[in-house]
């Protein structure tokens, strides 16, 4: 294949499109190209953004909206407002009152505390949404930094994952394509390899074969990156042989 014709492939391979004879050919033409190793890494950035649009939080003003409905969004009383029936149908006493004023302050307390729990949640919402961009804008900006360095390596049943760091930034995104689902209960777990001492960095998604993960924590100084079969949930310390193993890339 011409070189030419290598610099136009930038975009198929940070897309996992290539087959494998092209892919190994440009992999060798992008270990001494720095404008197409420069060009794979902005693909890969953009891929990634796209990918993880879903997960961008809404802006503040959509919060600010949903926390002030929930003020003023007339709430039904659990009883469907038979009570108030009730009490229009009953003659008027003493005791009535008594009863009326029992009922209205049982009502403003439990609606008092449906108000609180929409607004827990609301606000529980809104951190998720937050986190998740946070790391969306990350996971970006290690693919897009001017240092990002990657090493690709094939695993088990013919899929690819791409180790991309950034030492400027010390951290690290895992871009995987292919993978088969874990096993029912099973999840796979990343581990930094601190030269002998696995440290975990996370969970990848069981349901999603290809996806761009930003790996919790700090590289600090790793010396590769593995991958294990765990139980839902992950371990503490890995519980099986790795399914792949990642040197970190020179």
């Amino acid at each position: 294949m011409r070189t030419e014709d290598l610099h136009s492939l930038t975009g198929a391979y940070a897309l996992h499109a290539l087959p494998d004879d092209e892919r190994d050919a440009f992999e060798r033409h992008l270990a001494g190209c720095v404008t197409c190793a420069q060009e794979t890494r902005e693909f890969a950035a953009a891929t990634a953004r796209l990918g993880l649009a879903e997960t961008l939080a809404p802006g503040p003003v959509l919060k600010e909206r949903v926390l002030h409905r929930i003020t003023t969004v007339r709430q039904v009383p659990p009883d469907g407002g038979t009570a108030q029936k009730a009490r229009r149908a009953a003659p008027r006493g003493r005791g009535l009152a008594r009863w009326a004023l029992a009922a209205c302050l049982a009502a403003a307390a439990g609606l008092g505390g449906t108000a609180v729990w929409q607004y827990e949640r609301a606000q529980d919402a809104a951190e998720r949404a937050a986190q998740a961009e946070q790391r969306a804008e990350t996971l970006a900006g290690v693919l897009a930094a001017p240092d990002a360095e990657s090493r690709t390596a094939r695993l088990s049943d013919g899929a690819r994952g791409t180790l991309v760091v950034s030492e400027d930034r010390d951290r690290a995104v895992f871009l995987a394509s292919g993978m088969a689902e874990p096993p029912q209960g099973k999840v796979y777990q990343l581990w930094f390899d601190d030269h002998g001492t696995m440290r975990s960095a996370g969970l990848m998604d069981s349901g999603s074969t290809s996806q761009a993960v930003l790996m919790e924590g700090a590289v600090d100084g790793a010396a590769g990156v593995g991958i294990t079969v765990e139980p839902a949930g992950g371990s503490e310390q890995p519980t099986s042989d790795p399914v792949a193993l990642l040197s970190m890339p020179a």
